[in-house]
């Protein structure tokens, strides 16, 4: 059978902190476990981008999109981005069209600097008229017929980057073949003061 000890008492504590005093041992100033695994810095990174995005530039007052360099896509390639804390089954919905649009724009014609005055202004009039879901069609690439070789999708390429920038994107994929497939965009907007 088992004996119950009783409580230490002040003393033997006091004792037994300055043994660990004295033995170097230094008090810990969080109360949470360190799991071992590596710091998923995606989500830093994330936050570190979109604070430089929405920071005022007083060069460029009016635009909220870099026009650095953007990483090339391909012209088939499935569009798909999503905030970290976006809802699991909102994606979801979104990448199976559930989610309906309200307003759309295509972007075919356009110059870059001018698709990308088109794109500004069409999201901030969504977010002015508080549109949950959009569409803009970028297009997939022009074919050169003297070389039969496609180019690569300037417009959906700076479309990727700057839809990541953008502080009121929530996230984007690309659509079902019905509305465009990978040559256009289902975009979730966040309304304002809404969070998710």
């Amino acid at each position: 059978m088992s004996r119950r000890r009783g409580q230490p008492n002040e003393e033997d504590i006091g004792a037994f902190r300055q043994a660990l005093e004295g033995a170097g041992v230094k008090r810990l100033k969080a109360n949470r476990a360190d799991p071992g695994k590596p710091r998923d810095n995606r989500h830093t990174a994330f936050v570190e981008r979109r604070a430089a995005a929405t920071a005022a530039s007083p060069s460029q007052p009016n635009s909220r999109t870099s026009d650095g360099r953007v990483e090339v896509v391909r012209p088939s390639e499935f569009l798909d981005f999503a905030v970290p804390d976006l809802p699991y089954r909102t994606h979801v919905q979104l990448k199976r069209g559930h989610i309906p649009w309200e307003a759309g724009l295509d972007l075919h014609g356009y110059t870059l600097d001018e698709a990308r005055i088109e794109l500004e202004s069409f999201l901030r009039d969504a977010a002015a008229e508080r549109t949950r879901c959009v569409l803009v069609v970028h297009g997939k690439s022009r074919s050169n017929t003297a070389s039969g070789v496609s180019d690569y999708p300037v417009i959906k390429s700076h479309v990727n980057a700057w839809l990541r920038e953008w502080p009121s994107v929530l996230a984007f994929c690309s659509t079902r073949e019905a509305d465009g497939g990978t040559g256009a965009l289902y975009i979730l907007l966040r309304r304002r003061g809404e969070a998710l």
